[in-house]
């Protein structure tokens, strides 16, 4: 209202279509909103809209009111803030992902000070568990530290006071496969402080509940602060955005863009009603001054916020030109002008084709199909779904390459022998396309005895291979979304598969993921068998649920049945597997899944043979022995030459990874590997693993032999 007083000189340049206004008194951090008269369809009538800013910066508690603030000030920022420099990053495919949310970092770490728990601060206590945990893994290799959103959301109380949590006292005292737990939770889930975050608010502001003060700026200088610390110990900064829709729309009282101009920023079906196939209000980024606010959104994060990348929630929804206009406007940023190399920010998302764009009905959309060709990565289903089997949609018990299929097959597999050998070498092409950086053009013998290139390659009807270029490949094989690693592996694993067998199906699912081209890239937890007792969808399943532990007592297994509205079909199967005191992994087992995705972070590192920038480089240095239909099943061998042009500071002339699937061990025998000076890589051969010491070669007769469920990697000097 003050401002409102003062605004008296307000230009409009029809040339530009923007609204300017001049004169003003000092204004700094004052709180303001629109009033917007508009027609709205829905109700027939003009209406008069006080609205918050779309282009906001700063928000008062809730976001109520949008704030006047300069980014540019230097009070906005930690001490230090222009001159910390970024982690080196020769090339994007040197990038190694994980994926952690804000409040699970830091909220049950009881080195934080509690006021600072799931909090950005947190990141800033250097002596924390957390901390060191991550600090730990940059040390190895990790690279960039993926942040589930954390823009302004609309479905999290900002106001600490009222929020309403869940006695963890009382949950810890029900047995691992009660129902209660998950009734006490859900009982509070829309009062708590936890959800993932992908309910966009305002695009451009830190979210709120995450800063000791989410009223006015605090939130902008402890964001910058937890940039800042994740950088001094070695690790960028990915934000997950969500550009594909918004929480809301119509005159809802969270709908910011469709309360301005009704019916413009969302994509609407032929009867004129929003489009809602993500979920919820899905935007049309088509639309020129959609696509202006996305770009000009995550140039304000990447300007005044020195972001490193971006993951693109559903980004199959976007058109390929959007996502082309986010990399033009990125590449354009220079550490001179804007104090960020722009094209050092990697950019990449999923790009699922569903809905009302699928078939590039809107326009050619980011999906799979389009990504070629365009240096944005994409994340590999194939891959995933060939390590775990099956697919999040079916049965959950579907086994695949890591899990047992064909060796030891659960209760639900009622195929032939045959039949489960067939489809495991299908899922070992799958993987060997992957692990070549999921290239369209890649070549290499399939399982049938054909030469195929990974396009020709077939999943579920659709191209293997996408990519053009290995910076295109995002391999995985869990993320938030689903169960977890450790999660899908209890249920799929054969019921007499002991837990230690099982800790070494998690270690060679990491190990294939890490050692393939492209941007290796992992849910926070992976290396320490995160558990969330289950939950396959636990956007809003409180903290209980998602808790991680740093001090690595507990991964979370077995603290009672997930909510009831996700997975109580599957609550019989759960029961019995939570129940099971032979499945819960103590602090040795995580201990040891923690030392061996460091081992395979350093691995990775050591060599740019498992980093390679171009396809060319790809098929000329990389091959696989052990295809066609006479292969041994359940292993992959895959070849890397240092050949002409040599890389330079490349360590080895050769490399071979193998990884063997099948419970017991494995002996390839090839020729061209008599006489080699091969030997187990360094890293493995002191590994804290005693297993994988016991890979041997014999270069008299040119012989692997490689322990049952075992990752090995072998190295000849140059």
């Amino acid at each position: 209202a003050a401002l409102a007083l003062h605004v008296r000189r307000v230009g409009f340049d029809p040339a530009t279509g923007v609204w300017r206004a001049r004169g003003l008194p000092p204004c700094n951090l004052w709180y303001y909103r629109y009033a917007v008269e508009a027609f709205v369809r829905a109700t027939g009538r003009v209406e008069r809209n006080l609205v918050t800013d779309p282009y906001s910066v700063s928000l008062s508690t809730n976001s109520t009111r949008s704030q006047i603030v300069d980014l540019a000030d230097k009070e906005l920022a930690p001490a230090g803030w222009a001159t910390t420099p970024k982690p080196p990053l020769a090339a994007p495919e040197d990038s190694v992902i994980y994926e952690l949310h804000v409040r699970d970092f830091s909220l049950h770490d009881h080195t934080v000070p509690e006021v600072e728990r799931g909090t950005y601060k947190a990141f800033t206590r250097l002596n924390s568990n957390g901390m060191h945990h991550l600090e730990a893994l940059a040390e190895a290799g990790l690279t960039h530290l993926h942040l589930l959103p954390v823009f302004d959301i609309a479905t999290i109380d900002e106001d600490r006071a009222r929020r309403v949590e869940p006695d963890e006292a009382l949950l810890q005292t029900f047995p691992p496969d009660s129902p209660r737990q998950q009734e006490i939770v859900d009982a509070l889930r829309t009062r708590d402080g936890f959800n993932w975050g992908y309910d966009p608010y305002h695009y451009t502001v830190p979210e709120g509940s995450y800063a000791t003060d989410p009223d006015g700026p605090a939130r902008i200088v402890e964001f910058r602060a937890m940039v800042q610390s994740l950088n001094r110990i070695g690790l960028r900064v990915v934000l997950d955005v969500v550009y594909n829709h918004t929480h809301a729309s119509g005159q809802s009282a969270h709908s910011v863009l469709d309360r301005i101009v009704p019916g413009y920023y969302h994509r609407l079906d032929a009867d004129g009603r929003v489009e809602t196939s993500t979920c919820c209000a899905n935007t049309a980024t088509e639309h020129a001054m959609m696509e202006k606010l996305m770009v000009d959104s995550l140039l304000t994060w990447a300007r005044a916020y020195k972001v490193d990348g971006f993951r693109f929630d559903l980004m199959g929804h976007h058109m390929v030109e959007n996502m082309l206009a986010v990399r033009a406007a990125l590449d354009a940023l220079t550490p001179e002008r804007d104090g960020v190399d722009g094209r050092a920010i990697i950019l990449y998302g999923e790009a699922w084709n569903f809905g009302e764009v699928v078939g590039d009905r809107r326009g050619r959309n980011a999906g799979q199909h389009n990504i070629g060709g365009t240096g944005i990565g994409a994340f590999n289903d194939r891959f995933r779904d060939a390590l775990r089997g099956g697919n999040p949609f079916g049965e959950p018990r579907e086994q695949g390459f890591i899990t047992g299929l064909y060796f030891e097959p659960n209760e639900a597999e009622q195929r032939s022998p045959e039949a489960q050998r067939r489809q495991l070498l299908e899922y070992a092409d799958w993987l060997r396309v992957g692990l070549a950086g999921n290239l369209r053009h890649f070549r290499f013998e399939t399982a049938d005895g054909r030469h195929l290139t990974g396009g020709e390659v077939r999943y579920n009807g659709h191209p293997a291979g996408y990519t053009l270029d290995p910076q295109e490949h995002v391999p995985y094989v869990s993320a938030h979304d689903n169960e977890t690693l450790f999660d899908i592996l209890q249920l799929k694993a054969a019921a007499g598969t002991s837990l230690a067998e099982r800790v070494r199906l998690n270690n060679l699912a990491i190990s294939l993921v890490m050692l393939a081209q492209g941007l290796p890239f992992f849910h926070a937890g992976d290396d320490l068998l995160r558990s969330k007792s289950m939950d396959r969808n636990s956007f809003d399943s409180g903290d209980w649920f998602n808790k991680l532990d740093f001090t690595y007592e507990t991964n979370n297994w077995g603290v009672g049945l997930p909510l009831r509205a996700e997975n109580e079909a599957r609550w019989p199967l759960m029961a019995r597997l939570l129940a099971d005191p032979a499945l819960r992994p103590g602090s040795a087992e995580i201990l040891a899944a923690a030392a061996h995705f460091r081992e395979l972070l350093r691995v990775r590192r050591s060599s740019r043979l498992f980093r390679l920038r171009t396809a060319a480089e790809v098929q000329r240095r990389l091959s696989f022995l052990n295809t066609g239909p006479g292969q041994l099943a359940g292993l992959i061998v895959m070849r890397l030459l240092n050949v002409e042009p040599e890389l330079r500071d490349e360590p080895y002339r050769q490399v071979v990874a193998l990884f063997n699937a099948a419970p017991h061990r494995q002996v390839l025998a090839a020729e061209v590997f008599r006489g080699g000076r091969l030997h187990l890589h360094p890293v493995l051969a002191t590994s804290a693993d005693p297993v994988v010491r016991q890979a041997r070669f014999d270069p008299v007769i040119g012989t692997f032999v490689i322990p049952g469920r075992t990752a090995a990697v072998f190295v000849e000097p140059e």
